[in-house]
């Protein structure tokens, strides 16, 4: 018996009424949740408008949840379409399998769809998202604890992973928590990409290559750990393929853009100017303010000024008035 480890929820779902509130689908929304906010405030830094990441998610998220689904399938085909398997379970997205490489192509076909109809460019808003997105999946990765799936070799390490149940070929045991790897790896993305773009001022795509380049390099070798079922090409699983693939193709585009365009876009947003000057945050609303106090001292200044022109020229006339009146005794005697 081992003395320590990680235990495995003896359910992953519970009811509330009729209502079952899965610990899966939790933790993808929450990701969710997390990649919008994040993404939120890095494009109102970059200069854009609030709501705008959320707005483009509306298209995003659908067709990234779509695209992960479809790969998961695709790839594991025999779980649904074999023999004694029910073509139906394809659909049961609740009970786990996503496939981050399908949820990021057609997730970023979604968000261009959304970015178009908006006039923003992909790049930019991509850029914005990547550290978002790679919390995202920290987060998403728990949802195999509460299936007891994706789980690596067995171990007597004392943060090994408890799996407890039997189900479709489970052997129970102590293994090691490859779904903690890749999360605890996700997060270290995040914060690299976050520092490298403040460090670097990454720009037109390249703070998202980054992102997936680093995770690439992660999903290797925690893909080379798992056990579960899965395709095999000379001797290396199919993500492990994926995952090299992808990363040749992300450090590619890294050099070539940074040649072809350096630097970072000055404006990621149409309009986004305008909106600020009328007042669309707290901090417009400061700087509208102190733009009225300003104006309105220089305009008491030219009042006061005025008044003291004005007190100049009366004092003149007193003055000239004066001597008229000194000079016309005078004028008499002569006379």
């Amino acid at each position: 018996m081992e003395l320590a480890y990680i235990p495995s929820p003896s359910r992953g779902v519970i009811h509330l009424g009729p209502i079952p509130l899965r610990g899966y689908a939790f933790c993808i929304i929450i990701g969710v949740f997390v990649a919008v906010w994040l993404g939120n405030k890095r494009w109102i830094a970059r200069g854009g408008r609030a709501g705008t990441v959320a707005d483009i998610a509306v298209w995003a998220v659908p067709f990234g949840l779509l695209g992960g689904r479809l790969y998961h399938v695709v790839t594991d085909y025999e779980l649904y379409f074999s023999e004694g398997r029910d073509w139906v379970d394809a659909f049961k997205i609740w009970e786990g399998g996503l496939g981050i490489w399908g949820a990021i192509a057609l997730g970023a076909l979604g968000a261009w769809i959304g970015c178009r109809r908006r006039g923003i460019p992909l790049p930019a808003y991509a850029d914005a998202v990547a550290p978002g997105i790679a919390l995202a999946q920290a987060i998403g990765r728990w949802g195999n604890w509460f299936n007891q799936e994706l789980y690596g070799k067995q171990t007597d390490l004392p943060w090994a992973l408890h799996i407890t149940s039997s189900a479709d070929g489970r052997v129970p045991g102590y293994y090691h928590p490859t779904f903690l790897y890749e999360s605890l790896w996700c997060i270290g993305v995040a914060v690299l990409v976050i520092w490298a773009d403040r460090r670097f001022k990454l720009g037109h795509g390249r703070a998202f290559a980054l992102y997936v380049a680093a995770y690439c390099v992660g999903r290797f070798w925690v893909e080379y750990m798992r056990v579960d079922d899965a395709h095999h090409i000379l001797g290396l699983r199919l993500n492990n393929w994926t995952a090299l693939l992808v990363f040749l193709l992300a450090v590619v585009y890294i050099v070539v853009s940074a040649k072809k365009r350096p630097g970072r876009e000055e404006v990621v947003e149409p309009g986004a100017s305008e909106s600020v000057s009328d007042g669309g945050t707290e901090g417009d609303g400061e700087s509208e303010s102190k733009s009225d106090a300003a104006a309105s001292t220089e305009a008491d200044k030219t009042a006061d000024a005025d008044k003291a022109d004005q007190a100049k020229e009366a004092e003149k006339a007193e003055k000239a008035d004066g001597d008229v009146k000194d000079e016309a005794p005078s004028g008499s005697k002569k006379s």
